[in-house]
Protein backbone atom coordinates (compact mmCIF):
# COMPACT_ATOMS: atom_id res chain seq x y z
CA UNK A 1 0.00 0.00 0.00
CA UNK A 2 1.17 3.55 -0.84
CA UNK A 3 1.89 6.14 1.80
CA UNK A 4 1.84 9.72 1.34
CA UNK A 5 3.41 12.38 3.37
CA UNK A 6 2.48 15.89 3.51
CA UNK A 7 4.68 18.87 4.66
CA UNK A 8 5.23 22.68 4.30
CA UNK A 9 1.62 23.95 6.25
CA UNK A 10 0.88 26.72 9.08
CA UNK A 11 -0.64 29.77 10.23
CA UNK A 12 -0.55 32.57 7.41
CA UNK A 13 -2.29 36.06 7.26
CA UNK A 14 -4.55 36.93 4.53
CA UNK A 15 -2.85 37.83 1.16
CA UNK A 16 0.40 35.49 2.12
CA UNK A 17 1.57 32.12 0.36
CA UNK A 18 3.01 28.37 1.81
CA UNK A 19 4.46 26.41 -0.72
CA UNK A 20 2.91 22.26 0.47
CA UNK A 21 4.92 19.08 -0.69
CA UNK A 22 3.60 15.70 -0.81
CA UNK A 23 5.94 12.41 -0.74
CA UNK A 24 5.35 9.24 -1.19
CA UNK A 25 6.38 5.83 -1.37
CA UNK A 26 9.29 4.82 -3.69
CA UNK A 27 8.41 6.70 -6.88
CA UNK A 28 4.77 6.56 -7.15
CA UNK A 29 4.09 10.32 -6.62
CA UNK A 30 6.29 10.96 -9.80
CA UNK A 31 4.29 8.27 -12.27
CA UNK A 32 0.79 8.45 -11.21
CA UNK A 33 -1.43 11.59 -11.65
CA UNK A 34 -1.39 13.21 -8.17
CA UNK A 35 -3.90 15.48 -7.05
CA UNK A 36 -4.41 17.70 -3.60
CA UNK A 37 -7.28 17.59 -1.27
CA UNK A 38 -8.55 19.93 1.80
CA UNK A 39 -11.21 19.36 4.92
CA UNK A 40 -12.23 22.44 6.53
CA UNK A 41 -13.37 21.96 10.06
CA UNK A 42 -17.11 20.35 10.23
CA UNK A 43 -16.94 20.27 6.00
CA UNK A 44 -16.24 17.43 3.83
CA UNK A 45 -12.92 16.52 2.06
CA UNK A 46 -12.63 18.76 -1.70
CA UNK A 47 -10.19 18.48 -4.41
CA UNK A 48 -8.34 21.39 -4.70
CA UNK A 49 -6.11 20.85 -8.24
CA UNK A 50 -4.65 17.58 -9.64
CA UNK A 51 -1.52 17.16 -12.41
CA UNK A 52 -1.02 14.45 -14.77
CA UNK A 53 2.05 12.12 -15.44
CA UNK A 54 2.69 14.38 -18.20
CA UNK A 55 2.13 17.32 -16.48
CA UNK A 56 -1.06 19.29 -17.15
CA UNK A 57 -2.89 20.34 -14.25
CA UNK A 58 -6.59 21.31 -13.17
CA UNK A 59 -8.06 23.72 -10.54
CA UNK A 60 -10.84 23.96 -8.64
CA UNK A 61 -12.69 26.83 -9.24
CA UNK A 62 -12.04 28.12 -5.57
CA UNK A 63 -8.38 28.48 -6.02
CA UNK A 64 -7.89 29.10 -9.81
CA UNK A 65 -5.41 31.63 -10.40
CA UNK A 66 -3.81 31.82 -6.96
CA UNK A 67 -3.01 27.67 -6.42
CA UNK A 68 -0.25 25.93 -8.88
CA UNK A 69 0.70 22.22 -8.56
CA UNK A 70 3.57 21.26 -10.13
CA UNK A 71 5.77 18.04 -10.01
CA UNK A 72 9.37 17.40 -9.31
CA UNK A 73 9.67 14.13 -10.67
CA UNK A 74 13.65 13.59 -9.85
CA UNK A 75 12.80 14.25 -6.16
CA UNK A 76 9.77 12.10 -6.38
CA UNK A 77 7.62 15.08 -5.15
CA UNK A 78 4.59 16.64 -5.83
CA UNK A 79 4.18 20.55 -4.99
CA UNK A 80 0.90 23.19 -4.38
CA UNK A 81 2.60 26.56 -4.82
CA UNK A 82 -0.81 28.86 -2.87
CA UNK A 83 -0.69 32.52 -3.36
CA UNK A 84 -3.23 35.08 -1.90
CA UNK A 85 -4.22 33.02 0.22
CA UNK A 86 -7.60 33.78 1.84
CA UNK A 87 -9.58 32.49 5.65
CA UNK A 88 -12.17 30.31 3.95
CA UNK A 89 -8.29 28.49 2.56
CA UNK A 90 -8.09 27.38 5.78
CA UNK A 91 -8.06 23.63 5.88
CA UNK A 92 -5.89 20.75 6.22
CA UNK A 93 -4.36 19.45 3.18
CA UNK A 94 -4.11 16.10 2.06
CA UNK A 95 -2.69 15.17 -1.00
CA UNK A 96 -3.20 11.50 -2.85
CA UNK A 97 -3.33 9.90 -6.06
CA UNK A 98 -5.92 11.35 -8.26
CA UNK A 99 -9.53 9.60 -6.97
CA UNK A 100 -7.90 8.67 -3.82
CA UNK A 101 -7.24 5.52 -3.95
CA UNK A 102 -4.27 5.05 -1.70
CA UNK A 103 -4.43 5.30 1.84
CA UNK A 104 -4.45 9.20 3.01
CA UNK A 105 -2.04 10.66 5.40
CA UNK A 106 -2.17 12.84 8.80
CA UNK A 107 -2.59 15.82 6.04
CA UNK A 108 -0.49 19.10 7.08
CA UNK A 109 -3.16 22.61 8.40
CA UNK A 110 -3.16 25.17 6.70
CA UNK A 111 -4.16 28.42 8.94
CA UNK A 112 -5.31 31.82 7.60
CA UNK A 113 -5.73 34.32 10.03
CA UNK A 114 -4.96 37.65 10.73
Amino acid sequence: QVQVAESGGGLVQPGGSLRLSCAASGNAASIHPMAWYRQAPGGQREWVARISSGGSANYADSVKGRFTISRDNARHLVHLQMNNLKPEDTAVYYCNRVGGTWLWGQGTQVTVSS
